[in-house]
């Protein structure tokens, strides 16, 4: 393989200061991150109208999947492209595929062309989380890299909170269609502003693509996606047609690991996890994600069920976790930063997430919002410590050439979590519900959660007076359970945390000198006009 870089843009002082440039060009990568992180949030208030106007309900599951699964199988691959061939191309392009597949959806006229543009659109978002991680990577030092973990958690925030706003009044004022036409502008100024300011090194490989492992590692996480999504709702989880799904991505998935040992250019080097700080970062992130979305889920739907709250309400109600994870995350950042040690933080969020769940495991109809306001407080907290820097210990345990595959493999491991989560804890939340409301409501609440466990606020209203109580308590129960099942899930965590080894943070801070013989002891690249 060949591999030339151009070092004209390297500064190696980069951390002393920050051009504005730079500064330009992280704006647009949070502009970015926030197009993949927003759409699904947004287009989740859109589904009902959508709906209403192109028909396909039995196929509505299949709009979210069809993003997810592109996402998920094009993460890793995007990844490499970028360490092979470069970033800024590779990033530049996963824009662009994204807002092809954002045009088309909003023109779509019927519910197959949907799912079809969305699959496109899921393509694109694959690269946007990766680059915008790898870029960072690449442009800020790992000891300065801290301060900018606040803007992503931020971001992250407010796409969470402002999503379903967003969303319901673009569907109600404008139309569905520009719930994905919104996507058009943000993402042309994001392309613009890193095609115009954003200087990276030229990267040539002659090194072929590892079609082989690709397709393998496609189609395992294919497999290992549907089993997450189609558990429990679609098919039963003993069923054959879960059963063929788990087999296929258990063979694949073996067959890719035995293949990229072999192969010349490994779409995932295993080399990189012979990092135990790497390794065991991946396994943190993969809990990390478990927990966060399966209590994004949940709390939503005990706010509303049990504690009365609007759709639109229960949003808002959860300012406090995602208010706790932006100050964390900005504290632990500037901490990481001045100090360059980071170890204390992977310790402390895990054993305030294990809290903050067990907290949450002991809700019932009669906790207040405040009570479970403060709950909710705690596992952000905890999830703060944790959320970059993960990314950010990972980053720095492989070398400079590696940085693409170990965001997006990190990235990857994040997904996953989540779908496994939102699976695990669903099927456990459903089952727990149409068991209670069995015990309380007899024959009457077994219809009513025949179909689904989750009933929204139209169908609860219409409830007698003694099932809406019963489903009521049946939503507690199910929360314990589901929330205690996700505290016991964090202390995995907890005791992985416990294995990293605080390597020093290479680039700028009180003692700008790399130490040798680090991974991470290459120049950062700086931004140059």
């Amino acid at each position: 393989m060949a591999d030339t870089t151009d070092t004209s843009a390297v500064d190696t002082d980069a951390g002393e200061k920050q051009p504005r440039s730079v500064r330009v060009v992280l704006l647009a990568l949070m502009i970015a991150m926030m197009l993949a992180m927003l759409d699904n949030m947004i287009i989740g208030t859109a589904m009902p109208t959508i709906v209403g106007d192109l028909g396909g309900l039995e196929q509505l599951s299949w709009v979210v999947t069809a993003y997810t699964l592109a996402t998920a199988a094009s993460t890793p691959l995007w990844g490499k492209l970028g360490d092979m061939y470069g970033r800024k191309g590779t990033f530049m392009s996963s824009i662009v595929i994204f807002l092809i597949g954002s045009a088309l959806s909003g023109m779509a006229q019927g519910m197959g062309e949907l799912i079809g543009f969305r699959a496109i659109q899921g393509l694109g978002a694959g690269g946007l989380m990766v680059g915008v991680i790898a870029i960072i990577g690449d442009l800020i030092p790992p000891r300065e890299r801290g301060k900018y973990q606040g803007m992503m958690a931020g971001v992250m925030a407010l796409a969470m909170i402002g999503g379903p706003l967003v969303g319901g009044t673009i569907t109600d004022h404008w139309g569905w269609r520009w719930a994905f036409y919104i996507n058009l502008p943000l993402g042309a100024v994001a392309l613009v502003a890193v095609s115009a300011v954003l200087h990276l090194p030229r990267k040539r490989s002659e090194a072929r693509i590892d079609y082989l492992g690709a397709a393998l590692l496609t189609i395992g996480i294919t497999a290992i996606v549907l089993v997450t999504t189609w558990g429990g709702t679609e098919y039963a989880w003993s069923s054959a047609r879960i059963m063929e799904l788990i087999g296929i991505g258990v063979a694949a998935l073996v067959g890719f690991v035995f293949w990229q040992t072999r192969a010349a250019e490994p779409v995932v080097p295993l080399h990189i996890f012979r990092s135990r700080n790497f390794t065991l970062m991946s396994v943190i992130g993969f809990i990390t994600g478990f927990v966060m979305f399966g209590a994004t889920l949940f709390l939503p739907l005990y706010q509303q069920s049990v504690q009365g709250a609007s759709a639109t309400n229960s949003g808002l109600l959860l300012l406090p976790m995602l208010g706790a994870m932006l100050v964390t995350s900005m504290v632990a950042g500037r901490v990481t930063t001045s100090t360059g040690r980071y170890k204390v933080f992977p310790i402390l969020g895990s054993v305030l997430m294990v809290v903050g769940l067990y907290l949450l495991s002991t809700m019932d109809t009669g906790t207040s919002r405040f009570t479970s306001g403060v709950f909710m407080a705690v596992v952000g907290f905890g999830m703060g410590c944790l959320m970059q820097i993960t990314m950010l210990v990972a980053q720095n345990s492989v070398e400079m050439k590696d940085m693409g595959v170990a965001s997006s493999s990190t990235t990857l491991f994040r997904t996953l979590g989540s779908s496994f989560g939102v699976a695990i804890m669903g099927a456990l939340f459903n089952n727990r519900v149409q068991d209670v409301m069995a015990e309380r409501a007899g024959a009457l609440g077994s219809k009513v959660t025949e179909q689904s466990a989750q009933l929204d606020a139209a169908s609860l209203a219409k409830l007698p007076e003694a099932a809406r109580e019963a489903y009521q308590h049946a939503v507690s129960a199910g929360t314990h359970s589901a929330f205690l099942l996700g505290a016991a899930v964090a202390v995995a965590a907890l005791a992985a945390a416990v294995f990293v080894k605080e390597v020093p943070l290479k680039g700028a801070g009180p003692k700008p000198q790399d130490e040798p013989g680090t991974p991470a002891a290459q120049p950062p690249v700086a931004e140059t006009v």
